[in-house]
């Protein structure tokens, strides 16, 4: 178990509740269970105490949990058939995009979403989630096929940002971004967004123009990132504390602001103690979404796409 810097004092009791049982394997004549049982009761009390009562700048250490359940996580766990599609036609295939055709239980989709990678080789691989213009012009590809055949889109949203490398702008990265965006407001399918750890910047929001926004509980939605507001605004990146509470990038806060339809719950402790569990809700939130818009006209599904995005702002803040 990887614990977070808030979660110390949990990783020494459930440490110590691991020493005890690990003395009684090697002694067979301990019997500690009782102790052990006291220490995980103590265990899951802190924990209910932690996750109640989480900070912004807590959630966003939680969004990025490296055990958390990635973009392939959720494809191998819910959908069969998945047909990958590679690249954009045009320069590369982007490993931080990743998508094709799949099913979610009887309905066809297509799938699209960022992988960040679970170990040292697999994110240097996907570029830690971070896409570049070509992953941008792939997602574009998919959607125009989606359209062209009537397929709903499910986009998981998981990414840093795009990524802001000298090719990457050189090869037009605002402009694929903001392309993107565009196919995401024109396709007459409905779109489905999920975002299960981080939504970074124009990154994020090139795959969750959709018309449904889902996101799990301790997930963050944003324009950028705390270090980098911080950054900007108050020239130390310690501040990002603050800047976290500032920028109100929570699925709570965003849920009061209308920026999001829906808060996916995790389990205690977050979506890494039970990724299956995690999984499983997802995939049940996605396909009530779907049900409820699978069968709309086209017009309608980005008529109505086009006011929710254009209406932002008129709940919360500006209210």
């Amino acid at each position: 178990m990887n614990y977070l810097e808030f979660e110390k004092p949990l990783a020494e009791i459930e440490g110590k509740a691991e020493e005890l049982r690990a003395l009684a394997r090697s002694n067979s004549g301990m019997d500690v269970e009782k102790e052990a049982q006291a220490l995980d009761r103590k265990a899951q009390d802190m924990l209910g105490q932690l996750y109640g009562g989480l900070t912004p700048w807590q959630k966003c250490q939680v969004a990025r949990h490296p055990d958390r359940p990635h973009c392939k996580d959720y494809i191998e766990g819910l959908l069969t058939d998945y047909m990958p599609l590679a690249g954009d036609r045009n320069f590369a295939d982007d490993h931080a995009v990743m998508g094709g055709l799949a099913r979610l239980g009887a309905q066809p989709i297509v799938v699209i979403g960022h992988e960040k990678g679970h170990d040292t080789k697999s994110r240097i691989e996907h570029n830690f989630g971070m896409a570049r213009p070509e992953g941008y012009r792939k997602a574009i590809r998919l959607m125009e096929l989606a359209h062209r055949f009537q397929l709903p889109i499910v986009t998981i949203v998981d990414t840093p940002g795009a990524y802001p490398g000298k090719g990457a702008e050189e090869r037009g990265q605002a402009e694929a971004i903001a392309r993107s965006t565009e196919t995401c407001l024109e396709v007459e399918v409905p779109v489905v967004s999920i975002v299960i750890g981080e939504g970074g910047s124009g990154g994020a929001v090139a795959f969750a123009t959709a018309n449904r926004v889902l996101m799990l509980e301790h997930s963050i939605y944003s324009v950028i990132s705390p270090e980098g507001c911080a950054s900007i605004l108050w020239k130390d990146s310690d501040k990002m504390r603050e800047a976290a509470e500032a920028l109100r990038l929570t699925a709570q806060d965003l849920d009061r602001l209308g920026v999001i339809d829906r808060i996916i719950r995790e389990p205690l402790g977050g979506a890494h103690r039970d990724r299956h569990a995690t999984i499983q809700a997802v995939g049940e939130a996605v396909q009530a979404s779907l049900a409820d818009l699978v069968g709309k006209a086209g017009r309608e599904l980005r008529d109505s796409r086009r006011r929710k995005f254009l209406g932002m702002g008129s709940k919360g803040l500006a209210a």
